[in-house]
């Protein structure tokens, strides 16, 4: 008797998600298979994912030993074996991504995932992060005089991972509101910046998709040369309080003007504004959490700085000054240095100094004199105010001025899903995604890899949009990690849950192990092409 057992696990879904989207094809339709070539860059690709997602914790091992034990050729493809993906075949995948071009290889397989997955585009979310690393990474001699957008320098920058002291590579991703799905990914230079590139890339996202969407980014996006760019592009993004306009509008907005809004624990204003000569709807937003949150800090620094300015009264009281002209505007010079609290009763004495010990007689002339300063600190009351009614509030602003396309209520909903973005990136922080430095030896490698890291967070989003949208259809649910039923599981979770399950080859004989009724019923909400990898079509 023949018998063979290998683990599937969760892959089997992964797989299914790639095949879904029409992954491996697409990159094997736009760079050519070399003839002695066993496995096609599609497949190390599609092995790259299933690597990238193999564990809970998504760690990205790309060395041959992950596949030892699991089901590879049932996952990959017949006559693939472990030893294929070796290092070597794996750093020359990663060249012929970035020969292809990285940007426009994932905008065709994400235009894929869009047809076949019915994604809803209605707004769309541009956000970037730095990605820091160990390592020299020097400028390649080719990389010196390209001209592609693809280029890409590790360098140092304003690290947004708090680590200045590593070099870094930025990422820019633009998600859907609708299941986080990443459509367009950019690798950018360590050292660029977000207010130099988002409304080129939303225009070169706009001319490549031509998509009826809002786009929603940060305040990096909100400046009058950016704004004046987008042209007919409808957008909502954040008001920085540096702009002059915005800060007087947050502190002079009185708390009678402001609505409640539909979204729990908001309230909103809204005015016309003409900033950088673009006609616009500004809405200033009170959010009752922010609200106690900075009123909680602010009391922070207004002690804080209590104490720091008593302290520092307390020095100068000590000082000699050579004439109540300097006393005076040492005294003057210290209150213009605090932000919330100011000198009061502020008096300079006269001390006389003798040249000869103790109590000087009745016609004694003083050698000299110096001069103090007494006072005491006292809060500002006005500038604290202002800081009190500036606290909760920011500025959204969006070029679409008619409130029945777009409401208030549905401009701040649109906002808060930039966190769409931002979860993206969370999952792709995991450091162990450059364990290796075996082929990673060059900034085009690295780039490659983590265009790769983005099909993983594609595959990701798809996967659980799709679980997520069939139990909200059937009105189903299943057992999340506390046994409480749930419609809205987390992917990670399913992982999990598929742990144990065995492909068996018996005889020649395939059949799957440990498919309890709760894994059978998480598999019949995803498509056919997951259930295949599982035996039950």
């Amino acid at each position: 008797m023949d018998i063979q057992v290998k683990n599937l696990d969760h892959l089997g879904i992964v797989a299914g998600i790639i095949d879904q989207i029409g992954l491996v094809e697409e990159i094997d339709r736009q760079i050519e298979q070399h003839p002695q070539q066993i496995i096609s860059t599609g497949q190390v690709v599609k092995a790259m994912i299933l690597n990238g997602l193999g564990f809970v914790s998504a760690p990205l091992y790309l060395f041959s030993e992950f596949f030892v034990g699991k089901a590879t050729e049932h996952l990959l493809g017949e006559g693939i074996e472990p030893e294929h993906l070796n290092d070597d075949r794996i750093g020359r995948a990663l060249d012929s991504l970035w020969n292809q071009g990285l940007t426009p290889l994932f905008t065709s397989i994400a235009m894929l995932a869009h047809q076949r997955f019915n994604l809803l585009t209605k707004s769309l979310h541009l956000d970037s992060s730095s990605f820091s690393l160990e390592g020299s990474y020097e400028i390649e001699s080719s990389d010196e005089s390209s001209e592609s957008i693809e280029s890409v320098k590790i360098t140092y920058g304003y690290s947004k991972d708090h680590r200045p002291d590593l070099k870094q590579f930025m990422m820019d991703v633009i998600c859907t509101g609708d299941g986080d799905v990443p459509l367009f990914l950019r690798i950018g230079d360590g050292n660029e910046s977000d207010r130099g590139v988002f409304a080129q890339l939303m225009r070169q996202f706009k001319q490549k998709w031509n998509l009826d969407s809002i786009y929603v980014a940060d305040s990096a996006l909100y400046s009058a040369e950016n704004i004046q760019q987008l042209g007919k592009l409808n957008w909502i993004t954040l008001v920085p309080r540096s702009i002059k306009t915005a800060k007087i509008l947050a502190e002079s907005m009185e708390d009678e003007v402001f609505v409640e809004s539909e979204i729990l624990g908001y309230r909103i204003a809204s005015c016309c504004c003409d900033y950088a000569g673009v006609h616009q709807r500004w809405l200033i937003i009170e959010s009752e959490k922010r609200l106690k949150s900075d009123l909680k800090q602010l009391e922070k620094r207004l002690t804080k700085q209590l104490k720091i300015a008593t302290s520092e009264l307390k020095s100068l009281m000590k000082q000699d000054f050579a004439c109540a002209a300097d006393a005076r505007k040492a005294a003057d010079k210290l209150s213009c240095k605090w932000k919330y609290h100011s000198l009061e009763s502020v008096e300079i004495e006269t001390h006389a100094h003798y040249n000869t010990p103790g109590r000087p007689t009745k016609n004694q002339s003083p050698e000299h004199f110096t001069y103090r300063v007494t006072a005491q600190v006292i809060p500002i009351k006005s500038v604290i105010e202002i800081a009190q009614r500036q606290a909760g509030r920011f500025i959204l602003a969006t070029n679409v001025l008619d409130e029945k396309i777009l409401s208030n209520d549905e401009v701040l909903t649109e906002y808060k899903g930039q966190q769409s973005s931002e979860r993206g990136f969370r999952f792709l922080k995991d450091p162990l995604f450059f364990t290796s430095s075996v082929f990673l030896n060059t900034p085009r490698r690295v780039a490659a890899l983590a265009m790769v890291m983005g099909l993983c967070l594609l595959v990701y989003t798809l996967g659980q949009r799709q679980l997520r949208q069939a139990l909200a259809t059937s009105q189903e649910t299943i057992p999340n990690q506390v046994k409480k039923a749930t419609s809205t599981p987390t992917l990670r979770w399913v992982f999990q849950c598929f742990q144990a399950v065995h492909l068996i080859n018996l005889n020649h004989q395939l059949q799957v192990s440990n498919l309890t009724d709760t894994r059978l019923k998480i598999l019949q909400f995803f498509g056919k092409p997951c259930q295949q990898y599982y035996l039950i079509c």
